[in-house]
């Protein structure tokens, strides 16, 4: 049975090679060993399951997908502006917009973690 290529370190910058299903080779691992923690630990439990589910119900479609004049289901409760861990601004239902996965990520990438992935 064939086995995947290698693929390269994820780390910035690194080109070495590590198998298929691996995220950082043996020097930058140490560097991302940070371990997230659960969804649940993070505020994302059953009470959070229920807001998200009445909210989506309430407001089924992408804004995002909206503005670009095209209608999409929301399947993502965003933060508009990233909480952080700050429960006040986490629970503030004025903090909240419906996003399709695909704007979820993009804005996660572009405007939540810009500051965390500047080089």
């Amino acid at each position: 049975m064939p086995y995947r290529s290698n693929i390269p370190c994820k780390h910035p910058g690194c080109a070495a090679l590590i198998p298929h299903g691996q995220m950082y080779c043996e020097e930058h691992k140490p560097l991302h060993t940070k371990d997230r923690a659960h969804a649940a630990e993070r505020g994302y439990g059953a009470k959070w399951q229920r807001e998200r589910r009445k909210f989506l119900e309430s407001n089924p479609f992408c804004v995002k997908c909206y503005e670009e004049g095209h209608i999409t289901m929301a399947t993502v409760v965003d933060h508009i502006k990233p909480h952080r861990g700050d429960q006040k601004l986490f629970w503030d239902r004025s903090n909240w917009q419906p996003l399709c996965e695909h704007h979820h990520n993009v804005k996660t990438m572009t405007e939540d973690r810009f500051k965390e992935y500047r080089f």
